[in-house]
C-alpha cells in the first residue's frame, strides 16, 4: 500500500470518531467556514456526530428535476472541469493531459467513440451521486490504484491520472439502448466510495485486483441514488457518441438534478 493509500485510510477513520459535542461543534464549524459551504439545503452543521457525517450530509427534501425522458440530469453537485468527444479513444481531463478510456475503464476493446464529460467534486459539495437518467445497470468494475488528489493542480502535474487512481466504473444501458458508462474516481483523503445497491464493492480496502459484478434486471429511475463519496472526487461520464448532447462548458458549477444535456432518440 503506498503512503497515499494508508493516509486516505486513516483520514477516514478519524472522520468518523466522535469527540465531545462541543470540540464536534467547533470542528463541524470551522470545516463549514474553512470551504464556505453553502448549509440551506441541510441540516445546521452542529447536529453531526462526526465530520464523516457531515460529508455525507443528506438533503433535508428531494430536488426537483425535469421528469422528460430525453433530459439529462447532472449525478453530483461539482464543477466541470472538461467535457467533449473522444478521439481514438482518448479523453482529457483538463486540456493537454490525456487518458485513455481502455486504461480507465479497465476494458480491452471498446466499440466507437464517446462524448465525455468530467464533474470535480470538492470538499464543500455535496457528496452523494444519482442516476442522471433512467438506466439498467450492467456490471461494476473495480480497479485498484492510487489515490493522488484529483484538484485541477494535481491534474496538471499527474499524466493520465484518473487511470492510475481507484475507481468504480458502472456500464450501464439508456433507454434509447445505448451505452452509458459511470466511472467514480477515488483521491486522496476519500475514505470511501459507497454504491446502495451492491454492499459487495468495497474500496479503500487493500483490494490489489480488478473485480467484476454482474447485474441482471437492475433498474434505477432518473433522480435515485447510486451511493456517495465519504469526501469530495470525480465522476466521469461517457455516453456512446451522439446518444447524448450535453449543454455543458469547462468551469461550469453544477447542482445534482439540473439539466446538462439532451438524449437523443
Amino acid at each position: 500500500m503506498n503512503k497515499d493509500n494508508l493516509f486516505s485510510q486513516i483520514f477516514g477513520k478519524v472522520a468518523k470518531l466522535n469527540f465531545f459535542k462541543p470540540l464536534q461543534e467547533l470542528i463541524n464549524s470551522f470545516y463549514v467556514k474553512l470551504f464556505k459551504i453553502d448549509m440551506s439545503e441541510f441540516k445546521p452543521s452542529n447536529e453531526y456526530k462526526n465530520l464523516n457525517e457531515l460529508f455525507t450530509r443528506e438533503l433535508l427534501k428531494p430536488r426537483e428535476f425535469d421528469v422528460a425522458d430525453e433530459i439529462f440530469i447532472s449525478p453530483v453537485d461539482g464543477t466541470c472541469l472538461s467535457f467533449g468527444t473522444t478521439k481514438e479513444l482518448e479523453a482529457f481531463s483538463i486540456k493537454g493531459m490525456n487518458y485513455g478510456l481502455k486504461e480507465l475503464l479497465g476494458q480491452g476493446e471498446l466499440e466507437g467513440e464517446f462524448d465525455f464529460a468530467n464533474i470535480y467534486l470538492s470538499p464543500k459539495d455535496y457528496h452523494h451521486y444519482h442516476a442522471p437518467c433512467d438506466i439498467t445497470i450492467k456490471k461494476a468494475v473495480y480497479i485498484p490504484g492510487k489515490l493522488y488528489s484529483v484538484a485541477v493542480k494535481w491534474l496538471g502535474k499527474v499524466d493520465s491520472l484518473y487511470t492510475k487512481n481507484e475507481r468504480v466504473a458502472l456500464l450501464c444501458e439508456m433507454k434509447n439502448g445505448k451505452k452509458l458508462w459511470l466511472v467514480f474516481v477515488g483521491a486522496l483523503n476519500v475514505g470511501k466510495m459507497k454504491f446502495c445497491f451492491d454492499e459487495r464493492i468495497q474500496t479503500n480496502a487493500m483490494a490489489n485486483f480488478t473485480q467484476i459484478y454482474e447485474y441482471e434486471n437492475l433498474h434505477i429511475k432518473k433522480g435515485e441514488r447510486l451511493g456517495n463519496f465519504e469526501l469530495g472526487s470525480t465522476i466521469v461520464i461517457l455516453s456512446e457518441k451522439d446518444a447524448t448532447k450535453f449543454k455543458l462548458f469547462e468551469n461550469k458549477e453544477l447542482k445534482f438534478a439540473e439539466a446538462i444535456g439532451r438524449i437523443k432518440e
